[in-house]
């Protein structure tokens, strides 16, 4: 069968298209070729051909042609999703940081251990996380390593390169491509930290050397003489406290006679 259209029949190309539209999944070109007769079954050269020719139809439209691990399909535009996002009520699944983690971890560095993934992370694994990645079939356990125990060793599935839009492991961003997007973060002025720090540095020496300053002058020998004077009062109000009490006491000691020979009468 050639990618035109027969008097009889569509173009290949316009079948292709109803079938990725109504098959909701990717299909490989051995999967397409089941859906025709055997005398009518195309190559896949004129597959491929009608595929190239769907894809050029599609540009500039709001679906495109992708293919992916599993084959080929055709989904929305990203471009396209904070309209699409709208049609349903609910918001899509979030996944959190420790899930996403151990997922690039498995996909980066297959096949790996779940200690080895706690090696890495500094944390460990929770089951959770191991259940959930296997229950969207994004990983499975493809071995086991041979140490005592005999832990699992993890891999990526098909289905994980179907639902990030990739062909093969080779799809994925290198470290390198991910170490230039982190230096796009925005980067902090640190001359001007810098200066602020030795301005305030300067501040605090000048207070430090004027608090020296103030001690030597107070440890001079003309201030330690200052400082006996004013010691001197202390000293005189001391004794004229003793002999005040002194008087009272003498005081106190001649009214008692009289008070006693009050009491007799």
């Amino acid at each position: 069968m050639s990618p035109t259209a027969s008097p009889s029949q569509p173009e290949l190309k316009h079948i292709l298209e109803a079938v990725l539209l109504a098959a909701g999944e990717p299909l490989s070109l051995s999967r397409m070729a089941t859906l025709f007769d055997t005398r009518d079954a195309p190559s896949s050269s004129d597959l491929n051909k009608a595929l190239e020719e769907l894809a050029v139809d599609l540009q500039g439209r709001g679906i495109e042609l992708k293919e992916v691990a599993s084959g080929f399909r055709l989904k929305t535009r990203a471009e396209l999703m904070p309209w699409i996002s709208r049609l349903w009520e609910e918001k899509p699944q979030r996944y959190s940081r420790a899930l996403l983690e151990t997922l690039s971890l498995i996909a980066y560095r297959q096949p790996i251990t779940r200690g080895e993934i706690e090696e890495v992370r500094g944390v460990s694994v929770s089951s959770n996380i191991i259940r959930t990645l296997q229950e969207r079939e994004w990983i499975r356990v493809v071995g086991h390593r041979d140490v005592p125990g005999k832990p699992a060793l993890f891999g990526t599935t098909r289905a994980f390169l179907d639902y990030f839009d990739l062909t093969t492991l080779d799809d994925l961003p290198t470290l390198a491509e991910i170490r230039d997007m982190a230096n796009l973060e925005p980067e902090f002025d640190f001359d001007s930290s810098e200066a602020a720090i030795n301005d305030a540095g300067g501040e605090t020496a000048a207070e430090d050397s004027a608090d020296d300053e103030l001690v030597a002058k107070n440890s001079s020998p003309g201030n330690d003489e200052k400082a006996e004077s004013m010691d001197a009062p202390e000293e005189d109000s001391e004794e004229l406290d003793s002999n005040q009490s002194e008087e009272s006491e003498e005081l106190t000691s001649d009214a008692l006679p009289e008070d006693r020979h009050e009491k007799s009468f």
